[in-house]
């Protein structure tokens, strides 16, 4: 599969098959299994991460975007005002590198765009699965 070619539209399992990394599949399910949504596979041009991109969305509210590279993805959480406060305690009893990402991640608008790489079954990805919850959570509150 070439994640730069914008005219065959992949399934989850080929990108999968791309990443070569069990986490990839697993945290996709998760996120697929906990909030009953299902992936958006769309392909996008964007000059910092252009190619084949997943979108996971729930009452038409973003949970997070997931970016495949070889060997490992890169997860788009975007923090926004309504899940700063949340977020923002969460980070405190979560790794040192997820804080670090955030407090390096400039604020634009209100929001952060967190892109945090996830490589292994540790920590940082329960963390980011964390972040996933409060923005889903947050979306709950609106209503």
């Amino acid at each position: 599969m070439d994640i730069q070619d914008k005219t065959i539209r992949p399934t989850l399992d080929e990108v999968g098959d791309y990443v070569k990394n069990k986490l990839f599949l697993q945290f996709c399910n998760e996120i697929k299994n906990t909030y009953q949504c299902s992936e958006k596979i769309e392909y996008s041009s964007c000059s910092m991460e252009p190619g084949w991109n997943i979108k996971f969305q729930k009452s038409g509210r973003a949970l997070c975007t997931i970016y495949p590279k070889e060997g490992y993805f890169t997860a788009m959480v975007v923090i926004g005002k309504k899940e700063k406060e949340a977020a923002e305690a969460a980070l405190l009893e979560g790794t040192a590198r997820l804080r670090e990402i955030y407090e390096q991640t400039r604020e634009c608008n209100g929001q952060k765009w967190l892109m945090i790489d996830l490589e292994d079954d540790g920590q940082i990805c329960q963390d980011v699965l964390r972040l996933v919850a409060i923005r889903r959570n947050s979306s709950l509150r609106r209503k």
